[in-house]
């Protein structure tokens, strides 16, 4: 998805920068490679999710404890 933009004879840099710009944020490149950068597979977020569980489940254990005044 290469964007080409070509200036005219008499166009000011701003205009072909803003129009370059205007360009790729129309195609959609810039918000594609940025939600890639972060991608993780399905397998990734079930175990992220299970030690998610694991942590929400010691901490409840903790604050029960400390409610009934042991360590």
């Amino acid at each position: 998805m290469i964007q080409v933009t070509k200036k005219d004879a008499k166009e000011p840099t701003e205009n072909l920068i803003r129009r370059f710009t205007r360009k790729v944020q129309q195609s959609g490149v810039v918000a594609q490679a940025k939600q890639m950068q972060y991608f993780e597979k399905d397998v990734s977020k079930r175990d992220r999710r299970l030690r998610a569980i694991v942590r929400k489940e010691r901490k409840a254990q903790k604050f029960k404890k400390i409610r009934l005044g042991q360590k």
